[in-house]
């Protein structure tokens, strides 16, 4: 078999335009085309799908979660509205230091699945948890449980340096060495990292965040990620800059800046407390930011300001964030989120809520922008065929059929997809990941979970 012809799709949300009444020709890990009457030139062997009904959209893009905390969710004795921060973190962190190897893997299979079912194609995860007697290779069991689950994956190799009696919230068996971090990242990257065309596989530094470490850890991976050409990530504007401001008399996004760890190779996530100054700071150098919609309902201070992004041209992406502050791995949940809380506080900003379109190319383009990936985050000939197809011949649809770009940030979509496609692969078939036991890895995911003393 050569491909798959998607034949007459209802409408393609290419994220340029929306097509109606098309087919899509997949020809290995790239569409090849788009448009009418495509079954007559197709190559032997391609497999037809009828995609009658079918709202087809370019697979969704994780810029921002945390896998391992998959396994503290839903936890009525770790809810946020009922502790403070502190008191939060001293419960938190002591089980995190107990998960295993096999919790990390089972976790990172867990959060996979679920991202897949719902549309998404490409998960970054920060990883900075890392308990020493884990181990060094939970990056590798992610990449294990990416290949598992079919979905391309980049990896933010975090870290925290600093010790909690120098300020930080991290306990001493989850701390690592600037140097330790650095060989690590050098090993992962000769391992694992591909920047080819359709690339399944990249790795990003990351460390934690500037008051979970010491200067020196982003000074260094500054270093290392520009003489690899490696994306740089971190945790920035969510609370921490009068933090930061004490130590180093300045507010985040000005230490970030003074050290280099910004440019159109870099991201930060959250980014919700920071200033319009600041984020004309973000345009000008290019910086991006990934929205976490969903800790904002828990931990924001505020709505984060995203028309102010929109409006000053600052790169956005979308991410799901780990369960410490949001319970689900359902990214196109988060688009429905992120543009009603827009709408929620619209009359208290000074731009106007972007359109719901714009929502989705958040968590498309925008998402391939901020991973440095040309080939991802629309549909069109060349590009990766990397998408999610959805059924609207449902009741959930009456109604909205006649705009199909906007029907998920504002209508929301309430269920799985009907096809989950990576590189030209199925990955979800509206029922099932072909060749894989759900209830078998969720089995197995409760298992390692039950070695847990939570």
């Amino acid at each position: 078999m050569s491909g798959y012809l998607l034949k007459d799709c209802a409408a393609v949300v290419t994220g340029d335009q929306v097509l109606r009444d098309v087919d899509i020709l997949i020809d290995g890990p790239a569409i090849s085309g788009i448009g009418a009457g495509l079954a007559a030139g197709m190559p032997a062997g391609t497999e037809v799908i009828d995609a009658r009904g079918w709202f087809v959209y370019p697979g969704l893009v994780n810029t921002h979660h945390h896998f391992f905390q998959c396994f503290v969710r839903n936890r009525v004795e770790l809810d946020w509205t009922k502790l403070s921060v502190i008191e939060w973190l001293d419960r938190i962190y002591p089980i995190f230091a107990r998960l295993s190897q096999d919790c990390f893997y089972h976790s990172s299979v867990t959060a996979l699945a679920e991202l897949a079912k719902h549309g998404c194609t490409t998960a970054f995860d920060h990883q900075y948890c890392f308990p020493r007697k884990a181990g060094k290779g939970i990056v590798d069991r992610q990449f294990e449980a990416a290949e598992k689950i079919g979905l391309r994956f980049h990896a933010g190799r975090g870290t925290n340096t600093l010790p909690k009696s120098e300020g930080s919230t991290i306990p001493d068996e989850m701390l690592e060495t600037t140097d330790e971090f650095l060989a690590d990242c050098e090993r992962l990257v000769g391992a694992y990292h591909d920047p080819s065309r359709f690339s399944m596989r990249q790795i990003a530094l990351a460390p934690c965040q500037p008051v979970n470490c010491y200067r020196e850890t982003f000074t260094e991976s500054l270093a290392l990620a520009r003489q690899h050409g490696l994306i740089l990530h971190t945790h920035a504007g969510e609370g921490e800059s009068e933090v930061i401001r004490a130590r180093h008399g300045m507010r985040t996004v000005d230490y970030l800046e003074e050290m280099g760890f910004c440019g159109p190779d870099t991201f930060y996530a959250h980014g919700w407390e920071l200033s319009e100054t600041e984020l004309a700071q973000l345009s000008a150098s290019g910086t991006g930011i990934s929205h976490c919609p969903e800790p904002v309902y828990l931990v924001g201070a505020e709505v984060t300001p995203i028309p102010a992004m929109h409006a000053l041209g600052v790169r956005v992406g979308l991410g799901c964030d780990g369960a410490a502050s949001n319970d689900n791995s359902n990214l196109m949940h988060c688009v429905h989120s992120a543009y009603m809380l827009q709408c929620l506080v619209a009359s208290t900003r000074n731009h106007p809520v972007p359109a719901p379109a714009d929502f989705l190319g958040y968590a498309t383009s925008g998402g391939a922008s901020l991973l440095g990936r040309p080939d991802i985050g629309k549909l069109a000939p060349g590009m990766a065929a990397d998408l999610f197809a959805i059924d609207s011949r449902r009741m959930d649809y009456v109604g909205t059929r006649h705009d199909p770009a906007s029907l998920i940030a504002r209508v929301g979509i309430g269920m799985a997809t009907d096809l989950t496609m990576v590189n030209g692969r199925i990955v979800w078939d509206g029922e099932a990941f072909p060749g894989l036991d759900e209830a078998q890895m969720a089995a197995e995911a409760e298992a390692a979970l039950a070695t847990i003393d939570i």
